[in-house]
């Protein structure tokens, strides 16, 4: 008893710091959500008046379609139903004298309550901390969503239907009061009816009554009041389909516009497309009822809005939300595959299509209804985990490495930053390096500095070279010009090799060597990190682009220096980029791996041998000095010792391994793997084991990123602790 009484009061002092954390954290994460709101009322105020809410001020205007006697459709301006119409023409005059300031403010005030209503709504088990921090991240994933960028640029009421949707669902007691609101969406969204279906297969069917009667009668107020805009929205346009922008144009993510992007146009054009609406239909509302019995009821709302978008004759970018929606869905036993889905599902919705695909010819059928195959996967496909799979809540566990000791007291390791044994989910992989790709081309655009700036740090560059001896370019280019064959050969090693080989040997140590991937990897990031900072800071013109230097761009052709822009490359990309050299420093850190994981001594020469190549080719090509590549080398070394400083060693041959019991056990040797008994569900957690028994082995380790559960293996495969060095 007296142990208990002294330990008391450190417990509590614990406990008061651990709640004090999560009250912070909560607290930024709410900062970071006001942040995103002024910032999204900051770009629609900065635009002039003519660019800012550009649908609203069609509307609106003075001579805007609600202002003009006559149908509401007679310029084919206004894409709303009848009953849009009916409501918004009140709201003209206030809307026009608070210059939609007010609009802008109430749409952020629908976020915000948007975002509320999801995180009450998310599926349980949900902690208290889960259910504290979730509202302010899903209003701040909603802030930077582009549906909803989109609708306070456009000064759109397309937030309200989901809103109105979500609360029927979740928020309103009452079968006839919740079928109301769903009704009024489906007046302002026509496809949302479809969520009357829903209600009555999941045995809310006065709600479901009560949504098609409130549609009904909204559908006829707005036809008593204006017959003939009804008839020209309903026969005329049938539905909305003829309105607004083109239909086939890359905005109009639905069935309808692929379809005709594709080519298909009439009556056969028409005809797939129902035919296909039907079958999204049917099977998307059958998964939806699935979950909805299952207690997942928010993901059976999602997956009924990605039918929605799919089915509707015109999906615009800012009706999009429903897809948002389908990220609470969790796909994956295995704590490594648990987070693809959601990131997948937030890139789309948050990034531009052209980030995530490269620009080939080939793709671009994914890269133009991206948004849509993401509507039909998680309609159709997506094999979201019922809540009674025993890794609905706790995944296939992760193995770790025994955490290495600080380098520095005062520089402790990163407390998340674990150093996993496994392999990453490739499609994860690809999907994070095509986008920080895309940031790392747009930042280093966006870095470039003007012309007189980078000329004189170009002569700065020179003076010292010359002071320590270094002026070899001038040289080195006309020398390599001298023969063709070697002009011909760092040509080709400068445009083809810079990708190629950093890839590769992303792409061997992923099969062969997963642990050290992520070790490699992680100071490849640095690095680029690092050289991009670089570039910001010191934009520096190369030797071929300085005046009067005598240089031969034998990779680009002659440049014409009496134009301010040296032709249309500095268009494309930042022709001031030169320092630190990536070019150089990506290739400095291929020979580094190879030299430290090649098994055998002629790898490691050749290895070696392709930064020598390189460092040769941007010199001779007159696209670097030679002291871009002494900062390459610098930035590549640095993400190395922050990789070091930051996570620790790499794991090698005889590291302990944490299990997801948290006991240690010491690694199995070199080319052998430690047996891992079967735990079924439900069983408790394995006993760690004291020694381990050698046994070959043809698989790698292969434990999971994250997660905490029961640990367990799929299929009987056995499990490494580390590959050896």
């Amino acid at each position: 008893m007296a142990n208990v009484d002294h330990g008391r009061p450190g417990q509590v002092l614990g406990a008061g710091a651990a709640q004090a954390r999560f009250a912070a954290v909560r607290a930024g994460l709410w900062v970071v959500a006001a942040a995103l709101a002024v910032r999204q009322v900051a770009v629609v105020v900065r635009q002039p008046p003519g660019e800012r809410l550009t649908d609203l001020e069609t509307w609106i205007g003075p001579q805007g379609v609600l202002h003009v006697p006559g149908s509401l459709y007679d310029a084919d301006q206004f894409t709303g139903t009848p009953f849009a119409g009916l409501v918004l023409r009140p709201l003209s005059r206030p809307a026009e004298n608070a210059l939609g300031y007010g609009w802008t403010l109430g749409t952020l005030l629908l976020v915000v309550v948007l975002g509320v209503v999801v995180a009450r709504a998310l599926p349980g088990p949900v902690s208290r901390r889960t259910a504290l921090l979730a509202p302010p991240a899903a209003v701040s994933l909603l802030m930077l969503s582009l549906p909803v960028r989109n609708t306070l640029h456009l000064g759109q009421i397309s937030i309200l239907p989901v809103l109105l949707v979500l609360l029927g669902v979740f928020a309103v007691r009452g079968e006839r009061a919740a079928g109301v609101l769903v009704g009024l969406a489906a007046a302002f969204q026509p496809a949302v009816l479809l969520f009357a279906p829903l209600l009555w297969l999941t045995d809310r069917r006065r709600a479901a009554v009560s949504t098609g009667a409130t549609f009904a009668v909204c559908t006829a107020a707005a036809w008593a009041a204006m017959p003939h805009d009804s008839w020209t929205y309903w026969a005329h346009h049938i539905g909305g389909a003829g309105l607004g922008l083109n239909p086939s144009g890359l905005a109009n993510q639905s069935l309808h516009g692929a379809l005709l992007r594709s080519g298909l146009t009439g009556v056969p054009e028409v005809a797939v497309f129902l035919v296909l609406a039907a079958a999204v239909a049917v099977l998307g509302l059958r998964r939806a009822v699935r979950y909805a019995h299952d207690g997942q009821l928010l993901l059976a709302v999602a997956i009924t809005g990605c039918v929605v978008v799919a089915i509707s004759p015109t999906a615009w970018q800012h009706q999009l939300l429903w897809v948002l929606l389908a990220v609470v869905g969790r796909v994956g036993k295995r704590a490594r595959d648990r987070l693809v889905w959601p990131v997948a599902v937030v890139l789309v919705m948050t990034l531009p299509a052209k980030m995530l695909l490269p620009n080939m010819q080939v793709l671009f059928p994914l890269r133009d209804n991206i948004v849509l195959l993401a509507a039909l996967a998680a309609a159709c496909a997506v094999p979201f985990l019922p809540r009674s799979s025993p890794h609905f809540s706790t995944p296939i566990p992760t193995e770790h490495a025994e955490p290495a000791p600080a380098r520095w007291r005062r520089v402790p390791l990163l407390p998340v930053w674990r150093r996993v044994l496994s392999r990453p989910n490739l499609l994860l992989e690809l999907l994070l390096i095509r986008v920080c790709y895309a940031v790392y081309s747009h930042v280093r655009l966006v870095a470039a500095g003007s012309r007189s700036t980078a000329e004189h740090h170009g002569d700065q560059i020179l003076a010292l070279e010359r002071v320590l001896f270094l002026d070899i370019e001038h040289w080195a280019n006309h020398a390599v010009v001298k023969v063709s064959w070697l002009q011909d050969f760092f040509d080709f090693y400068y445009e083809s090799f810079h990708f190629f080989v950093p890839l590769g040997v992303l792409g061997v140590l992923y099969v062969r060597r997963p642990t050290d991937f992520r070790w490699v990897r992680s100071a490849l990031g640095f690095a680029t990190v690092l050289a991009l900072v670089g570039f910001w800071l010191y934009p520096l013109a190369p030797p071929r682009l300085m005046p009067g230097l005598g240089i031969i761009d034998t990779v680009h052709g002659v440049q014409d220096f009496s134009k301010p822009d040296y032709g249309t490359l500095t268009s494309v990309t930042n022709q001031y980029a030169a320092m630190p050299s990536l070019h150089f420093g990506w290739s400095l850190w291929c020979g580094v791996v190879i030299a430290m994981l090649a098994p055998r001594w002629w790898m490691k020469a050749l290895g070696l041998l392709h930064p020598l190549f390189t460092v040769s080719a941007i010199i001779a090509t007159g696209n670097h000095w030679v002291l871009d590549a002494v900062g390459g080398a610098a930035v590549v070394f640095a993400g190395f010792g922050l990789t070091y400083l930051l996570a620790g060693p790499r794991v090698t041959a005889g590291a302990g391994v944490i299990r997801a019991a948290g006991g240690i056990e010491p690694a199995a040797e070199p080319h052998t793997a430690a047996p891992e008994s079967r735990s079924t569900a439900g069983a408790g957690p394995p006993k760690v084991k004291a020694k381990v028994k050698p046994e070959v082995s043809a698989k790698a380790t292969e434990p999971d990123d994250g997660g905490d559960g029961d640990a367990g293996s799929e299929g009987g495969e056995a499990r490494a602790g580390a590959q050896p060095v």
